[in-house]
């Protein structure tokens, strides 16, 4: 590609991600309109002083203007809807590909990809290869506290970019274009526990489709869409360790249980409410159930991108022990004795008011939790 074309391919990139009109960014540099799409067509060869007006408005250095983005081949970048910045991503992510792996041939400090090996060949399902990666990474049944740093080790390098969107989640790229590496939105807006979820998800497709990577490719496939989400929900949470906990909280209403399963985890609630769901252990309007219950807590219904006692930024890096650095009312809820004042209730061996005196709440509060246990 030649330098005309390398820099109109970058400054429409550009102007393009940045949502600026050609006229307005033509004013800010002080140029004709026709001069700005001459140069984005590659028709003409930008004065030094034409650059430094370009790359002033739109915020780069020069040297960003003139050097060619790598293109990157075996990248999954699928979206929900289309993303408007994909281009400008996808050369931010080159960009950062790039330094990364110079600096590792510079330094002879370059990890392999340690679970390339743990690809099935044969047909698994996501849960079977996600109790395979945690056997080998030795998780045994804890809750994953640094998935960030568990992905770097494993030779995974992790990226992390702001996007005002919540069509786009993360995005993976093969080795063969200088990954394996994992890219998550950290847009503000979205949930922390969407950062941890979409993570595994993305470690995921690098496991279950190797074979679908290609840059081609903008729209989702529902089936490995589906996989990626089985995965990570069993990666986040193992079958064994969630099913205890769920059952050692089962004194509780349904929203306290699945707050404390949530935190427990670092997923968010509807990652827990669907696990229920596919555990049989709640019925398919569970979602319903739980909406009625926080309204009733808070006197309002949780919105499509809200997050009831959300994690802090500092749990998707977490280098600490397993204790919460902020505990909350259902990070430490009496589970056994509300455990067995249920099955004494439900069995009929005690009643509602017994409950109540042995629990110390009123009998109201205790008809209210009964109430609550359908789940």
């Amino acid at each position: 590609m030649s330098t005309n074309n390398v820099i109109g391919t970058n400054v429409m990139r550009l102007r393009t991600s940045k949502r600026i009109s050609q006229k307005a960014l033509a004013d800010r540099a002080q140029l004709s309109r026709l001069g700005l799409a001459k140069i984005e067509r590659g028709q003409t060869l930008p004065r030094a002083a034409t650059m430094r007006g370009l790359a002033r408005a739109l915020g780069v250095s020069t040297i960003e203007l003139a050097t060619p983005v790598r293109p990157l081949h075996t990248v999954r970048f699928r979206a929900r809807k289309r993303v408007r910045e994909r281009e400008q991503l996808l050369a931010e992510v080159s960009n950062w590909l790039d330094d990364y792996n110079f600096l590792e041939e510079l330094l002879e400090d370059s990890p392999p990809f340690q679970l390339r090996g743990l690809r099935p060949r044969q047909q698994l399902s996501p849960q079977a290869v996600a109790e395979k990666t945690r056997k080998y990474l030795k998780l045994d049944d804890q809750p994953i506290h640094d998935i960030c740093g568990i992905l770097e080790r494993c030779g995974i390098k992790v990226f992390r970019v702001p996007r005002a969107t919540d069509a786009f989640f993360g995005l993976s790229v093969k080795e063969d274009d200088g990954g394996p590496a994992i890219v998550i939105n950290i847009w503000e807006r979205i949930s922390v526990e969407r950062w941890i979820f979409s993570a595994a998800h993305e470690l995921g497709h690098l496991l279950l489709h190797p074979g679908a990577y290609d840059h081609r490719q903008e729209e989702e496939p529902e089936e490995e869409e589906k996989q990626a989400d089985e995965f990570a929900s069993f990666f986040l949470m193992p079958h064994d360790s969630f099913e205890r906990e769920w059952q050692d909280s089962r004194g509780h209403p349904l929203y306290e249980r699945v707050i404390k399963v949530k935190r427990i985890f670092h997923v968010s609630y509807k990652t827990v409410l669907i696990r229920l769901v596919q555990m049989k252990e709640a019925p398919r309007d569970v979602f319903r159930t739980f909406q009625v219950q926080h309204r009733r807590r808070f006197g309002q219904t949780l919105k499509k991108v809200d997050e009831p006692q959300p994690l802090t930024e500092n749990k998707f890096n977490e280098k600490r022990g397993l204790e919460p650095d902020r505990l909350s009312d259902t990070d430490c809820l009496d589970d056994r004795l509300r455990s067995l004042v249920r099955q004494a209730v439900e069995s009929d061996e005690i009643s509602l008011s017994r409950g109540a005196e042995i629990l110390r709440i009123p009998l109201m509060d205790m008809r209210q939790l009964a109430a609550e246990w359908a789940t």
